[in-house]
């Protein structure tokens, strides 16, 4: 559950839940992946009367200043989508009513490609993620209460994957890193997803940067009238910020690992906010405790999330290393659906 199902606008229709993204190097340029529809997969993409959109930030300040921008066109049973890339730029890149420029179109569980080596792909994947429900519910309970998260009757042993063997609708895109900026540039990413309104406009209804985020420190409140979904990731140091501090100084105190309580929670605000994927074009990707450069697809990224705040490591139990037999070699990456990584039953391999 990095973000599978993490509001009520997502749950409502999953083809708009955007469940995990991915930014890392590629056999050719900078890939970012955006997978919506978790659990099954089915029904495809929402159609044209919504936008998938891949966020990118050129100058550090989390404001996006190009946005490549999907659409699908109407799902059926019977054939594949349609579907339409086009990329924006500067204030359009944050206008919706944009139409910015045409660069690819095709259907989906196909490549289409241009000259420039620029490529993209959407359809049906296995889910790359993987989590364990026991551990993850005691990290999670253990940061609402403010304890240390109890796993007395967590057995390694018999640890399984949350999500084995389910699908995925993905999204993956390569742009060649001169459209970048050229290596050593550095990016910030996220991938948001918006409905169209009956008034014309524009309703968002999914954004994801870090993984587990949201769903770790419950940043969406309805009751509160708080929708983490709907505001940007440049307000998001203000907004959640105080939230994030609060219930990491008690989760990380509980845990017994830190000093200073309120100085480390403060340092995982500033690493987790704005909830952005930073990354440096042409390098490898890696997003690690003491590191974070984009995502890999085998990263362990629940394990660097749970250490992160608590100041402690906690394991799956879980073998991240199955990944590497059934992820594709080259673009579009992903595995085949029904082929998702199992990383079944047994401790997690040395690492």
């Amino acid at each position: 559950m990095s973000h599978h199902h993490d509001s009520i606008l997502a749950r409502q229709d999953p083809r708009l839940d955007i469940s995990d993204t991915y930014l890392f190097r590629g056999t050719r340029g900078t890939v970012f992946v955006v997978n919506v529809n978790p659990l099954s997969g089915d029904g495809g993409f929402h159609d044209d009367e919504s936008l998938y959109e891949i966020k990118v930030d050129t100058d550090g300040d989390a404001v996006e200043d190009i946005t490549f921008r999907f659409t699908f066109s109407a799902y059926t049973a019977y054939g594949p989508q349609r579907w339409e890339l086009r990329r924006l730029d500067g204030a359009d890149a944050r206008d919706r009513f944009a139409t910015g420029t045409p660069l690819l179109s095709g259907t989906t569980g196909e490549v289409a490609a241009d000259a420039a080596g620029l490529r993209a792909w959407a359809g049906r994947a296995g889910d790359p993620f993987w989590i364990e429900g026991m551990v993850v519910t005691a990290v999670k309970t253990a940061i609402t209460r403010g304890t240390a998260p109890d796993l007395a009757g967590f057995d390694p042993a018999r640890a399984r994957n949350l999500f084995a063997d389910t699908d995925v609708q993905s999204i993956v895109l390569e742009v060649p890193d001169e459209a970048l900026g050229g290596a050593g540039s550095r990016i910030g990413f996220w991938a948001v997803s918006v409905l169209a309104t009956d008034a014309g406009g524009w309703r968002p209804i999914n954004r994801c940067g870090n993984p587990l985020l949201n769903t770790l420190f419950d940043l969406e409140d309805p009751e509160r009238h708080i929708d983490f979904n709907a505001t940007e990731p440049a307000e998001d140091r203000a907004r959640y910020g105080p939230e994030i501090v609060r219930a990491t100084e008690r989760a990380a105190g509980a845990a017994g690992a830190v000093p200073d309580p309120y100085a480390y929670a403060t340092h995982v605000r500033d690493l987790l906010l704005p909830d952005v994927l930073r990354y440096e074009v042409g390098s490898e990707a890696r997003f690690g405790v003491d590191g974070r450069n984009g995502r890999g697809l085998t990263d362990s990224a629940p394990e660097v999330m749970f250490e992160l705040i608590l100041g402690v490591p906690v394991k799956l139990g879980l073998d991240a290393s199955a990944a590497t037999g059934v992820l594709r070699r080259d673009f579009p990456y992903l595995s085949e659906p029904g082929a998702g990584p199992e990383r079944g039953a047994g401790p997690t391999a040395a690492r």
